[in-house]
C-alpha cells in the first residue's frame, strides 16, 4: 500500500504507535524498596556480611543511589533496625488494648507478640546479631530508645488499671514485665533449631505453640494476680 505523503506506517495500518512507559519519580517507594532487601541482607548474613552491592543488584537500583538514600552501609543498617523495631511497636500501638479489660489486654498483647515474633524471624536474627555486636550500632540511634518506650507506657497503663480495678496484686515493674514476655517468645524463635536438634521438640508445631501460647499467658495472669509477687 502506498503511502501519502506526511502519512506514518502506523497510519497506514491504522494502529496507534505505543507510548514508552513513563518512569514515576517513587523516592518513598524506592527506600522502602531498599529497606525491604536490606533487612532480607542483614538478617541473613549480618552486619559484616551484609553487601550494599547485592542489595544494590535486587533493588535493581546502584549502590551510589543506595548511598544517596541512607549516606553508607552503617546508616542503612541502622534503617534496618529502626524499621523492624517501629514496626512491632506501631502494630502493638493499633491493638487498641485500652479498649479491653486488663486481664484480657494483657493475654491480647501476648498472643501478638508471640505470633508476631514468630511470624517475623528476620527481626529475631537482626536482634540477635546485634546483641553479638554489643549495640554499638543501636547506640547511634536516637529513633529506637524512644520507639519502645511506648510498649512500657502500654504495659504501665494496662497494670495501673487492673491494680485499680483490684484484679492485679502484684508489684511488677512494666519493664519486668515486658522482659518476661519478650524473652519466652524471643527464645522460642532465636533457639528453635539448637532446641529441636536437642530435645527433639519442633517448636513450630500446632499444639507446642498452642500449649506455649496458653502457657505463657496463664503464667502471666497468675503471676499478676499473686500479692506477694514483685516484692
Amino acid at each position: 500500500m502506498k503511502m501519502e505523503q506526511g502519512m506514518t506506517a502506523d497510519d497506514a495500518t491504522g494502529t496507534t504507535p505505543k507510548a514508552k512507559p513513563s518512569r514515576k519519580n517513587d523516592p518513598e517507594g524506592t527506600r522502602q524498596d531498599i529497606l525491604e532487601v536490606a533487612t532480607e541482607e542483614f538478617a541473613s548474613l549480618g552486619f559484616s556480611g551484609g553487601r550494599v552491592d547485592a542489595i544494590a543488584a535486587r533493588t535493581r537500583t546502584t549502590k551510589r543511589m543506595i548511598y544517596y538514600y541512607f549516606g553508607g552501609k552503617e546508616e542503612l543498617y541502622l534503617a534496618v533496625l529502626e524499621k523492624v523495631y517501629g514496626d512491632i511497636r506501631a502494630i502493638e500501638n493499633r491493638l487498641n488494648l485500652q479498649d479491653l479489660d486488663p486481664e484480657t489486654a494483657i493475654r491480647a498483647l501476648i498472643d501478638f507478640t508471640f505470633d508476631y515474633q514468630e511470624q517475623h524471624e528476620d527481626f529475631i536474627r537482626l536482634v540477635s546479631i546485634e546483641n553479638i555486636h554489643r549495640a554499638e550500632h543501636m547506640k547511634k540511634s536516637k529513633a529506637i530508645a524512644n520507639l519502645n518506650i511506648t510498649v512500657i507506657d502500654t504495659l504501665a497503663r494496662i497494670l495501673e488499671r487492673g491494680r485499680d480495678a483490684g484484679v492485679f496484686k502484684a508489684d511488677i515493674q512494666p519493664i519486668d514485665l515486658h522482659l518476661m514476655i519478650s524473652a519466652f517468645c524471643f527464645f522460642r524463635v532465636s533457639n528453635r533449631h539448637t532446641f529441636n536438634l536437642i530435645f527433639h521438640q519442633n517448636l513450630a508445631a500446632t499444639d507446642t505453640r498452642t500449649r506455649h501460647k496458653r502457657m505463657i499467658a496463664d503464667a502471666i495472669v497468675s503471676l499478676l494476680k499473686t500479692e506477694a509477687a514483685g516484692t
